[in-house]
């Protein structure tokens, strides 16, 4: 039985390991360089637009599909180092 407990608890622990690095990625993406960076992103050109109004119109989204994609990818890996894979 504590055997089971253990296994689960590395489990969820790897799954919000997996959630907090993807929450910091967006936030950094979204919030750090479409809010707080962007006057230092304003002289780089992107798309005829400055990279911090890219990144709050359309690279934290971007930046949010890739990462959707990631955590799939990535818990598929999980769920079979712990056997509950579907």
């Amino acid at each position: 039985m504590a055997d089971n407990s253990k296994d689960n608890n590395a489990y969820w622990a790897a799954n919000k390991r997996i959630i907090g690095i993807s929450l910091v990625i967006w936030f950094v993406c979204s919030f750090g360089f479409g809010i707080l960076l962007r006057p230092m992103l304003s002289g780089i050109a992107v798309g005829g637009t400055d990279l911090g109004f890219w990144f709050a119109q359309q690279g934290s989204i971007l930046v949010f599909l890739v990462l959707i994609f990631f955590y799939a990818w990535r818990m598929n890996k999980v769920d079979a180092e712990h056997g509950v894979e579907e």
